[in-house]
């Protein structure tokens, strides 16, 4: 007891009593505050540069293909050949197995090898981290739109609307969401998606986005829900409807303004959640089809070849781990800067 006593109020920070009146400053708001602390957090901060870097990668995929590897990330090479330690060898061997990492002995092609239809590793890589990233963020986007929408019409309206829309996402929730995913893209990657002018094609990279953005839709909604039910009592909105403003006006006007903390708190672990489970869709079938390159897509294609060439799999698994690893160390760090508890955590 007497060693957390010292913790809190000791030489090294300053004692509590002094942050807090440091933090709470006159003229110093909400947002700056949380921004203070984000800075502090120096592993948030390292994993978003991670996050960073793994983006600018992606994004260099076609300078990488086109200038080092010479190739794209659909072309077959079963029957080009390397030199590999003075011999002449397949880049796919006759009984199947793919050239392994060349590094730059190639010049830079084959840099983390060939898959089993001679294609290369490093090209499929970058342009699966396109993919991969698009989705999710893209995802995460509608997820926020439709959450957002959803938990202010429940919380705001209570009653009818409320009960409406809290039993239909009860029904959502009822369902692990990889299973749901599942279903919804095996049956739309079957048929494709027509609703009135909304005509999407079978095996579209839409309908991974659409359908991610769906199922996520109640693990956002509910918290902004609790939280609209509660500004709604607040004196700033009895202050708005005295004035005579309108339920959209207060909506859009005097309570999202105050969830905006929350969204941007959900943002990085919601392109987390959607990544990963774009991987999972792909690697079942249900996702990103063939040849398209993903991490999930790519995961599932070397499976097959998990001991003669476990490259194949290691290397997109990687880098879903990386990814997600730092959205969801950043995303935490977001919480914490935007928790005011968490000054308390922080400083001690």
């Amino acid at each position: 007891m007497a060693t957390e006593s010292a913790t809190v109020s000791g030489p090294q920070s300053g004692g509590f009593e002094e942050v807090a009146q440091r933090e709470h400053a006159a003229g110093v708001g909400p947002w700056k505050l949380a921004m203070r602390r984000l800075r502090r957090n120096k592993v948030a901060l390292a994993f978003l540069g991670l996050f960073v870097v793994l983006v600018a990668v992606a994004l260099a995929a076609p300078l990488w293909a086109h200038n080092v590897a010479h190739t794209d990330a659909y072309q077959n090479h079963l029957t080009d050949t390397l030199k590999e330690g003075g011999k002449t060898v397949n880049v796919v061997a006759f009984n199947g197995t793919p050239v392994g990492p060349q590094w730059f002995k190639a010049g830079g092609r084959f840099f983390l090898g060939a898959d089993g239809n001679g294609r290369d590793i490093m090209v499929r890589l970058l342009y699966g981290a396109r993919i991969s990233l698009l989705i999710g963020i893209s995802a995460a986007l509608i997820t926020s739109v439709l959450a957002v929408f959803v938990g202010l019409l429940a919380g705001y309206f209570r009653g009818a609307v409320d009960t409406v829309f809290s039993r239909v996402m009860d029904v959502m929730w009822a369902f692990p969401v990889v299973i749901l995913g599942v279903a919804l893209g095996t049956a739309l990657n079957l048929g494709g998606l027509k609703i009135g002018p909304i005509n999407v094609q079978a095996g579209s990279k839409l309908i991974p986005i659409l359908i991610i953005g769906f199922v996520y839709v109640p693990y956002i909604a509910r918290p902004i829900r609790g939280q609209v039910l509660s500004l709604r009592e607040k004196e700033f909105v009895d202050a708005a409807r005295a004035q005579g403003a309108g339920s959209l006006r207060i909506m859009f006007t005097e309570i999202l303004p105050n969830l905006a903390s929350t969204i941007i708190v959900f943002l990085p672990l919601a392109v987390a959640n959607a990544i990963l489970l774009e991987a999972y869709l792909s690697f079942l079938g249900a996702g990103v089809q063939p040849p398209t390159p993903s991490w999930g897509q790519m995961i599932n294609d070397g499976i097959s070849r998990i001991t003669s060439a476990p490259h194949l799999t290691i290397v997109p698994g990687l880098m879903l781990v990386l990814t997600v690893l730092s959205l969801n160390i950043f995303g935490d760090g977001v919480r914490d800067a935007f928790d005011p508890r968490a000054k308390v955590r922080m400083e001690v």
